[in-house]
């Protein structure tokens, strides 16, 4: 499965590294063009002081980790194509270019089922999306939400059960059911 990651499930860095390490063992094939990344980025300006410096360098290591996502701008595609909010539109152009599967994005109103469904393209929330690869294939989802969640415990110094965690990830329903 091929899925485009909309700039609004990259920002937040919990949800982020549950994607990419999803990915990185081969459960799904992530996509996303120099500008879904640079949107990521300029939204953690708004963090404080070094935070876009950081996030680029982020990114840096994300686009060597998966050299097969970046996926060229499609200004040809994205002229054709018609989402409710215009500056979303190359996200659909990217996801049309790369024949993906999915846009996963939290931003389900200026991505209309019905308009994505013309490309064969479907729109899935992160927590759907991640609880559909848990389902076929837990162990290995698991196994990298417990690494995150290490992770997160070890640079913040508290504590932090996953279902915590997966909540404060906006991922409530995967939170329950790997709590269960």
């Amino acid at each position: 499965m091929r899925a485009v990651l909309d700039a609004c499930v990259l920002y937040p860095t919990v949800l982020r590294e549950i994607l990419l390490g999803v990915a990185a063992r081969g459960l799904y094939e992530p996509m996303w063009s120099d500008r879904i990344l640079r949107e990521w980025t300029r939204a953690t300006d708004k963090i404080g002081p070094g935070a876009m410096a950081q996030a680029e360098g982020e990114a840096l290591v994300v686009k060597a980790a998966f050299p097969r996502a970046s996926v060229r701008e499609q200004p040809n595609i994205e002229a054709r194509v018609t989402l409710p909010d215009p500056n979303d539109e190359h996200v659909l152009a990217v996801a049309v270019a790369c024949h993906a599967d999915a846009i996963v994005t939290f931003n389900a109103k200026d991505f209309p089922r019905s308009v994505l469904a013309e490309f064969g393209i479907e729109r899935r929330d992160p927590d759907g999306f991640l609880w559909e690869l848990w389902s076929r294939n837990p162990a290995e989802v698991a196994a990298v939400i417990e690494g995150v969640r290490a992770t997160a415990e070890r640079l913040s110094g508290e504590d932090w059960p996953v279902r915590r965690l997966l909540k404060k990830a906006q991922l409530p329903k995967l939170g329950k059911a790997l709590s269960v």
